[in-house]
């Protein structure tokens, strides 16, 4: 089963990507699971899942949430959490939502994770070691981390449009797995990393084309505001 689980829509302030193309740019290419980590927003997940109730393929509901020291993902989450606490207080929200906690690009040279990672070994669910959107050294980095640790881990894309879905996932043995099984397997570390990164090419498109759409949704914001 073909699963990438790090995926953002129109509902994150840096992606012009409706949920329903999320959706069906995974039908495409394979991808059998999907989780929809929109930041600090779970709208997204909702919609995904509402489109994808006929067809054959798991949708996960996640948060990207920004915690005082740093991204975190919580999957398997159908609540808001609060953006701003520490990461602890983070990552015992997600668990008492029933979910598990995973550090997305830890090492990513634009977005790492500020907290000391090794402070939080005994409470995270893993480490994303493969994010296809990341520059530099950052993968390698968490791949080591994780493996110096004997940490769970994930593969993902972190896509913020269709082009990028699937570009790295994670291969789990099975079929219609549900998510707690897809959960067991993840934390006894019985999963395969596919996929890769993106080209650097690739990758300077679709940040910048981030940036583009984040200035202009902050601008709209800012407008509604003043009317």
């Amino acid at each position: 089963m073909k699963a990438d689980l790090h995926i953002h829509t129109s509902y994150s302030h840096d992606s012009a990507s409706s949920p329903k193309e999320m959706v069906k740019a995974a039908l495409s290419k394979g991808i059998k699971c999907i989780a929809i980590t929109d930041h600090n927003e779970i709208k997204g997940a909702a919609e995904a899942i509402r489109f994808a109730s006929d067809k054959p393929i798991l949708i996960i509901p996640g948060i990207e949430i920004k915690s005082g020291e740093g991204d975190i993902l919580g999957l398997g989450i159908k609540k808001l959490i609060p953006r701003g606490l520490s990461a602890r207080e983070t990552i015992k929200e997600i668990k008492r939502l029933g979910g598990i906690a995973i550090i997305p690009h830890p090492f990513a040279f634009n977005n790492n994770f500020k907290g000391n990672l090794k402070n939080l070994i005994d409470y995270i669910d893993g480490i994303e070691v493969l994010n296809a959107s990341v520059f530099g050294k950052g993968n390698q980095k968490a791949s080591e981390f994780a493996q110096k640790y004997n940490l769970p881990f994930i593969a993902a894309s972190d896509a913020h449009s269709p082009r990028f879905v699937g570009k790295a996932y994670l291969e789990i043995p099975g079929n219609n797995l549900s998510v707690e099984e897809i959960f067991k397997e993840i934390k006894n570390r019985n999963v395969k990393i596919r996929g890769g990164e993106a080209s650097f090419f690739e990758k300077a498109i679709d940040h910048s084309m981030r940036n583009i759409i984040k200035i202009f949704n902050l601008c709209a914001n800012g407008k509604k505001r003043k009317i």
